[in-house]
């Protein structure tokens, strides 16, 4: 009697066994957060919150993206160049994508409260980045399943927190240790690029620092980029269709100032980016002079608004008022 029981529970757990063989195994679903953002949108964390992750193979990264900033979920191939007016990798991948290294993976644009997940199949060291925004790169370290992790999610969720907080109150101290811009020269946004052993993010303030200039009929206003990374647009009247380079009224100081002059409120001038020159890197050739001024002579009186062709959404936006 003994023997059949035996022989009957062996056969019941050797089906239980082939069962839970035949079942695929749970992995985990891990989360993270793509930017962060001021109440009235002026101060962007371009940046991964967490930047640096720790995860096993076969689990997934659900990126949560809570601005209103576009940014993308990208992960490229060793030595393939990055194009930001380039259609994805080309191409955008559908979510869930899959990340191994053999081909590249990039969301579209997202932006308030869009989501793209990411699975990790093999082991490897994957970096992050957004297409949109230079120096906002993180690192997925992915660890067989023998290995241990260094941390859990609540880890992750209080640090992403913590940077939040630290980035936007970074650059509200910033704001206000700035000197104010005054006469008739206005510095367009303001930005800094700090490190991490994950990567870098860029704390930017999406505002002219003197969003309103009062001057006289014939006098000239300045703009000068004062971010570190991201590009701005000095944009009167019409937006044009290509934002990067600037309108055909507008022509080069000597040195190297681009220059329009406005005749009328309904006349259209665009400066196209202007912007910082890249870093240089030891081991490339160096990178010319960015383009970071652009210069506007008023000939009549009236009010002008203008703004940045890229960020007017979140509320980058000036005026400049010209006196007889």
């Amino acid at each position: 009697m003994r023997t059949l029981q035996l022989i009957h529970s062996l056969k019941k757990y050797t089906l239980l066994a082939v069962f839970l063989s035949c079942v695929p195994q749970l992995r985990a679903q891990w989360t993270a957060v793509v930017g962060a953002q001021s109440p009235d949108q002026a101060r962007q964390a371009l940046a991964f919150l967490p930047n640096e992750m720790w995860i096993h193979a076969g689990d997934n990264i659900t990126l949560t993206v809570v601005t209103n900033e576009p940014h993308t979920v990208t992960f490229l191939t060793a030595n393939q160049m990055r194009n930001p007016f380039s259609v994805g990798c080309p191409g955008y991948s559908s979510s869930p994508a899959t990340v191994d290294g053999s081909t590249c993976v990039s969301s579209p644009p997202l932006a308030g409260g869009q989501t793209f997940t990411v699975v990790f199949p093999a082991t490897g060291n994957f970096k992050i980045a957004c297409l949109f925004h230079e120096n906002m790169s993180g690192a997925v370290h992915v660890l067989d399943l023998s290995q241990p992790l260094p941390h859990d999610q609540a880890f992750y969720d209080n640090q992403a927190n913590a940077d939040r907080v630290a980035m936007l109150t970074d650059m509200h101290d910033d704001l206000h240790q700035v000197p104010v811009s005054t006469g008739n020269k206005v510095s367009a946004g303001l930005g800094e690029v700090i490190a991490t052993g994950g990567g870098t993010r860029t704390l930017s303030i999406m505002r002219f620092m003197q969003h309103k200039v009062t001057i006289h009929a014939g006098d000239t206003v300045e703009w000068t980029i004062g971010d570190s990374i991201t590009p701005h647009t000095i944009t009167f009247g019409t937006e044009p269709e290509d934002v990067v380079d600037p309108s055909a009224n507008v022509t080069v100081d000597s040195d190297g100032a681009r220059h329009a002059i406005i005749n009328s409120i309904s006349d259209n001038v665009h400066s196209g980016f202007i912007q910082t020159a890249p870093q240089d890197r030891i081991g490339l050739a160096q990178a010319p002079l960015g383009t970071t001024r652009f210069k506007v002579t008023f000939t009549k009186f009236g009010i002008y608004h203008y703004k940045c062709a890229l960020h007017d959404g979140l509320g980058m936006k000036g005026t400049v008022v010209v006196l007889p």
